[in-house]
């Protein structure tokens, strides 16, 4: 009994000082069944950031040991006027992933969406040209990724610059500045804090003349002397594509070129869509109807084993390259949070993540996840 009492003792004693702290116990998340493997990381939206539920911090403090700001830190938020800039929540959302002793994942310095129109017009409204748009992101990528210089342990450099067939997406930086923009983002972020990773990041990596053309510009960066660590790979994956051997000849093609991998946005979704078409193209959307909105009062046990065996899958798979992987986000944090609810039509109810929209764990996903380390 005394041996019991003074034991009892003591943990209550390490609860109440670890929460203290700002931490909890648990020890049986999905960062633990994958510690020394690689991290497992979570995409945060703005109102998580500033306060998060009950609910939403013991799962987050729980289950990861990285955070990626999902649209805080985008041009838009950050910078949204030529001499202003709105620092609040990106110091928040630093702060937090301080307080977990996370991995604290910027994202992302230069996109094509999400940008203000002034990035690329003068007073008159005029198209800018090359140099003076090059100046304006190099005065942001010194200000946004100098703030947390030490403190973000790896930015997404640049987002989404080509299309899925290999070729550079026309956007607004690459028709003013060609691929210069990208080369000296890179060569600026590097300048800024030498000691934080750099990545490049895009969706449908899986499509080998994406996977390709994304690993030659970072062969061909790296040749010049610029610095590229590792190269994302969003993985907004179906329940059946692509296939794991897809998956996984992109994950062997981009280590054997010499670069990290990461698995930096993923999600399944289980709805379908009038074109059976998974990936990241937020400008490729349908009107609603309500035959691709299946399970609005909620997912079918069958839909659920697919989805568990799915992530099983996955992650059977990532932990196979584990030497070459050296993270896995999802790209949210419940599926109340998830993105795919809006795309890509508006208004359905999705199911992608592994816990549920009341953040509360689905059992049967998490478990299936952790057999993969059994």
């Amino acid at each position: 009994m005394n041996i019991f009492f003074f034991s009892g003792k003591a943990l209550l004693l390490t609860v109440i000082i670890s929460l203290l702290a700002g931490k909890h116990v648990e020890n049986d998340g999905l960062k633990d069944a994958f510690e020394g493997n690689f991290t497992i990381g979570a995409a945060l939206n703005h109102k998580q950031v500033k306060e998060l539920n009950s609910q939403e911090e013991k799962i987050l403090f729980q289950h990861f040991n990285s955070i990626t700001a999902e649209n805080l830190l985008k041009w838009s938020n950050m910078h949204p006027e030529p001499n202003t800039y709105r620092f609040e929540a990106a110091d928040q959302f630093v702060a937090l992933g301080e307080q977990m002793d996370a991995s604290i994942i910027g994202h992302t310095l230069v996109w094509h969406q999400q940008v203000p129109d002034w990035v690329f017009e003068d007073e008159q409204g005029k198209e800018v040209g090359k140099e003076a748009l090059l100046e304006r992101m190099k005065d942001h990528i010194v200000n946004v990724a100098g703030r947390y210089k030490g403190r973000v342990h790896g930015w997404d450099v640049v987002n989404e610059a080509f299309f899925d067939n290999g070729e550079y997406r026309t956007s607004k930086w690459y028709e003013i500045a060609g691929k210069d923009f990208i080369k000296q983002a890179f060569q600026i972020a590097n300048e800024v804090d030498p000691g934080m990773e750099l990545y490049y990041n895009d969706y449908n990596m899986w499509k080998p003349e994406k996977r390709d053309a994304a690993i030659e510009l970072a062969k061909e960066m790296r040749a010049e002397g610029i610095r590229v660590d590792g190269i994302g790979m969003q993985g907004h994956y179906g329940l059946e594509s692509p296939s794991l051997e897809q998956i996984e000849n992109s994950i062997l093609a981009i280590a054997e070129a010499g670069f990290q991998v990461m698995f930096t946005e993923v999600d399944i979704d289980v709805l379908p869509n009038p074109v059976n078409r998974h990936g990241a193209d937020i400008d490729a959307t349908f009107d609603f109807e309500e035959k691709y909105n299946p399970y609005k009062t909620g997912l079918p046990e069958e839909v659920q084993q697919k989805l568990a065996e799915r992530y099983k899958e996955l992650f059977e798979l990532f932990l196979k390259h584990e030497d070459k992987i050296s993270r896995v986000t999802f790209w949210g944090l419940t599926d109340q949070d998830s993105w795919l609810n809006n795309w890509p039509m508006k208004g359905r109810t999705a199911y992608p993540l592994v816990f549920d929209k009341d953040g509360l764990p689905k059992e049967n996903v998490i478990k299936k996840i952790k057999e993969v380390k059994k």
